[in-house]
């Protein structure tokens, strides 16, 4: 067991309260939007030693990682845990799949675009998928409406400014990706009197009784008041206005645009970095690259399905290889045992746990406490976990070979 210390990002949509709440610290002086838990070059968790899990890691790839995992994603750890704390929204974003991420990578990289550069897109080779679990009641937008929908949504606000909604109702197999196109390349006047022509209809509909569309419109006027002239406010009434409930959780494969607008959440992905931004930003935007990413289908959209296992863990289920993430709940009369499944990591987001691995004998139990992480190797053995909380476990995906 290698307990770790967890490096926090501050990104101006954070929280001064959720990620200290959790980690037991007073309130932040400045806002901590994403607690990293894994091995990213980028921002990597620490061993008690000094080393990073990520020098570990590259010290001892087959101890660490285990020889499946290296045959099927390299010696790298697949997968990156984190708990995010969203206080204001996050920018419309999607993510390349696993070809479209090593083209463009080796193309900027070709180009001599340093990683850092404001207007790199593609800071390494992966993909990411994604699977966030909300902890508290948690809003997002995620993914694009059936064309039909939305352009019920922009008849029933009246949008003049822009035939959106003709658009949309054209019959067009690509009609999504045309409005969505069509918005997105506006010149400077014409959208600017698309997004006051949007907010006004939207403040109308507000103050009268906008029915089911009544969540969409209500973000339209704070996204609005956080991100003046950004025609990102308009192009969030064309995605699915998501509610997760507490341990409910949403899964967002490659090319899925979306944003998270508020609550507090432990989210998992692929090991990467790469987001393509479409607005709700300062941040650089490409428009061209970010619509040739996308997807423009519209899949039912709702909260993952989960199953539990026999020994009580229940998992949440997605199609990703490189992660699966599922939570135990400890009792009194409740523990969780475990066969030798590393690599994997252990959050405790409630309460306290505690940790005894149990071969080749017995060691003295390990606390877990609220807020800690630890890792385990793939030559670590089996556990048990006991106590009395939640602790949420990040492992490689299930083979589907």
């Amino acid at each position: 067991m290698l307990l770790l210390d967890n490096p926090i990002q501050n990104y101006a949509w954070g929280s001064r309260t959720s990620l200290a709440k959790l980690l037991g610290h007073p309130p932040a002086a400045q806002p901590e939007a994403e607690l990293w838990i894994g091995a990213h070059p980028k921002a990597s968790s620490r061993l008690s030693d000094g080393r990073s899990l990520l020098e570990a890691i590259r010290a001892d790839p087959a101890g660490m990682l285990g020889s499946d995992a290296i045959a099927r994603f390299g010696t790298r750890l697949p997968f990156l845990l984190k708990v995010l704390a969203v206080e204001s929204p996050l920018s419309l974003q999607a993510h390349p799949s696993i070809e479209q991420a090593a083209r463009g990578f080796a193309r900027e990289e070709g180009a001599g675009v340093p990683l850092d550069a404001p207007e790199r897109t593609y800071k390494d080779d992966n993909h990411k998928p994604e699977l966030l679990c909300a902890l508290t009641p948690f809003e997002a937008l995620s993914g694009f409406r059936p064309a039909a929908e939305a352009a019920e949504l922009f008849e029933s606000l009246g949008v003049s400014s822009l035939d959106l909604a003709g658009e949309l109702r054209s019959g067009a197999p690509d009609a999504l990706k045309r409005a969505f196109s069509l918005l997105m390349t506006l010149p400077a006047d014409p959208r600017a009197r698309v997004i006051a022509d949007v907010i006004e209809r939207c403040e109308r509909a507000s103050r009268a009784s906008p029915g089911r569309f009544a969540g969409s419109i209500g973000w339209v006027l704070k996204l609005a008041a956080q991100y003046p002239g950004d025609v990102g406010v308009v192009a969030s009434l064309l995605l699915n206005h998501l509610s997760l409930a507490p341990l409910e959780a949403v899964y967002l494969d490659a090319g899925r645009l979306h944003a998270y607008l508020c609550g507090t959440g432990v989210e998992i992905m692929a090991n990467s970095d790469n987001v393509l931004r479409g607005g709700l930003t300062p941040k650089h935007v490409d428009v061209p690259e970010l619509t040739s990413v996308l997807l423009f289908d519209s899949p039912v959209i709702g909260a993952s399905s989960t199953h539990a296992l026999p020994s009580g863990e229940v998992c949440y289920e997605t199609p990703a290889p490189e992660f699966q993430l599922s939570r135990v709940e400890l009792g009194p009369d409740v523990r969780f045992r475990s066969e030798p499944r590393g690599p994997e990591i252990l959050l405790c987001v409630e309460g306290q746990a505690a940790l005894e691995l149990l071969a080749p004998a017995p060691a003295a139990p390990r606390p877990l406490r609220r807020g800690q992480a630890c890792f385990l190797s793939a030559s670590s053995p089996g556990y048990e976990l006991r106590g009395s909380g939640r602790v949420f476990r990040a492992t490689v995906g299930v083979s589907r070979g």
